[in-house]
């Protein structure tokens, strides 16, 4: 079996865009995959649109149609490519996976853009994945010099490796194999020429979920990505488990010793779209909640509450209604921007911000407001959107974010800059309040994000989320980054299950 050769850079992409913002966490990436279903292509085009939101740089899908395996791969948005009849007839099959995708590790080059795909002994081979590996580089090197050929710079390669390494019988076997000597977060959806395979990491740091339409089995990052095809959600994937899709139907493996989930906190704070729902709980109740509690524990003496948009909204909405406060719309944004201002001058960045966000000065003139966003992560953009609201008329500036603040370093698929760069780890609360020029400045505790998502508080012996850039408190061996740790991280989990 063969690869198709239909991978090319799609006409009319940016490279080198420029963020106008410059100041947001960057999502992660998006994963999808289906079997047995007639218009896989289509249908995986559809549910990658829906998972835009995790990843904007690049996007691909790689089907089989029972002879062989077919690659689209593009440096771009989903609909400015796979909306095209054209792609989608170069993508025969009824089976295919799917992924959007932001680079944390790896260049956003097309070589790097997934699925990757490998011809194995036992046929082709395709992956996708969502997440990082804390010891990818490390698993690099030592393949390398055992005489590895790489073709990316992407870590989800070492998979592809690890598995043509094994000298295991059954496909699924090597699969797992390889998995065991992973460390960091991943949910992985593979595609050989008789399965669909999903995999999440032992802690279940990235998401997965399983569902149906038609009678057929889906994989898809967030349940938004069903909803968009009609499909029926059936359940989260579990932490650890391996789902293997084939002609037989559905079956179930746990490879890892059992251990309570940790998944990522930040999916409610910011990843996921507020009409998804993470492991039974709705994503826009969720801001909602931690509003509310912003509401509670910082209090302002306000006029108005305001939301930086999108992310801020339903947060902004659930402060007013726990203060009382009249919410309004007082930032306007343009959703026509996209990410492909190549490089402006000076003039141009200084006024990056407006090109996104403009203040409706008729809500903001002569008022006190309460200015509700999810995070801060450098504060160059919370400095232009205060200056913003100052120039529109605003008397008093009250910032409240709701998650705590952002103190250290992600490894596991979010792209946070450096901890020296990082704000609130360089800077005591009234230095970013002086930094930032509001009035007052406020952020959620760590207690209270727990409590917004039904908890009665974070446990300190067993935590119920991985909420290291918060705490610092990260769930696995970091190889890549402190040089230490075993090469398989089923060894911690045996010492902590």
């Amino acid at each position: 079996m063969t690869l198709g050769s239909a991978d090319r850079v799609g006409s009319g992409s940016d490279i080198e865009s420029f963020d106008v913002d410059g100041d947001r966490l960057r999502e992660e990436c998006g994963v999808f995959g289906i079997y047995d279903h007639p218009d896989a292509a289509t249908i995986t085009a559809l549910g990658l649109h829906a998972l835009q939101h995790r990843g904007q740089e690049a996007a691909g899908i790689v089907t089989f149609d029972g002879h062989r395996f077919n690659s689209e791969r593009r440096l771009g948005l989903v609909g400015d490519h796979f909306s095209r009849v054209s792609t989608i007839e170069r993508l025969p099959g009824d089976s295919a996976i799917g992924h959007v995708r932001y680079s944390t590790t790896g260049e956003t080059i097309l070589r790097n853009v997934q699925p990757l795909f490998a011809e194995l002994d036992k046929g082709g081979f395709a992956v996708a994945h969502n997440g990082n590996l804390t010891n990818g580089l490390a698993l690099r090197r030592s393949l390398i010099e055992e005489g590895a050929i790489y073709q990316s710079t992407s870590d989800t390669e070492v998979v592809l490796q690890l598995v043509a390494r094994s000298r295991k019988r059954r496909l699924i076997e090597r699969f797992i194999e390889a998995l065991r000597q992973l460390e960091g977060a991943y949910s992985l959806v593979a595609l050989s020429n008789k399965k669909l395979i999903g995999a999440r990491d032992p802690l279940g740091i990235r998401p997965l979920v399983l569902g149906e339409l038609d009678g057929k089995f889906i994989l898809a990052s967030e349940t938004c990505a069903l909803d968009i095809i009609g499909a029926h959600f059936i359940r989260d994937v579990e932490n650890g488990e391996v789902v293997v899709i084939d002609e037989n139907g559905f079956e179930s493996l746990k490879p890892f010793p059992p251990q309570p989930a940790r998944p990522c906190i930040f999916e409610y704070i910011y990843f996921s779209r507020p009409d998804s729902i993470v492991h039974g709980r709705p994503v826009y109740d969720v801001r909602k909640a931690m509003g509310a509690e912003l509401a509670k524990e910082a209090p302002a003496d306000a006029d108005v509450v305001i939301p930086v948009p999108d992310s801020g909204v339903p947060a902004a909405i659930g402060y007013a209604q726990a203060s009382g406060i009249p919410f309004e719309l007082g930032i306007i944004r343009n959703h026509y921007v996209g990410r492909t201002f190549i490089q402006p001058s000076q003039t141009g960045r200084e006024l990056g911000v407006r090109l996104k966000h403009n203040a409706n000065r008729s809500v903001v003139a002569g008022r006190r407001i309460v200015l509700i966003d999810d995070s801060i992560v450098r504060g160059t953009t919370s400095v232009k959107i205060v200056k913003m609201m100052r120039e529109a008329g605003a008397r008093e500036v009250h910032f409240r974010i709701s998650s705590p603040p952002i103190t250290h370093p992600d490894y596991y698929g979010i792209d946070t800059p450096m901890r020296e760069k990082l704000l609130a780890a360089t800077h005591t609360l009234e230095e970013m309040r002086d930094y930032i020029g509001c009035d007052s400045l406020q952020f959620l505790s760590v207690d209270g994000i727990y409590r917004a998502v039904g908890e009665k508080g974070r446990d300190p012996i067993r935590p119920q989320f991985t909420d290291h850039c918060f705490t610092g408190d990260y769930p696995t061996y970091l190889t890549d980054v402190t040089g230490e740790g075993p090469r398989q991280q089923l060894s911690l989990l045996a010492e902590v299950g």
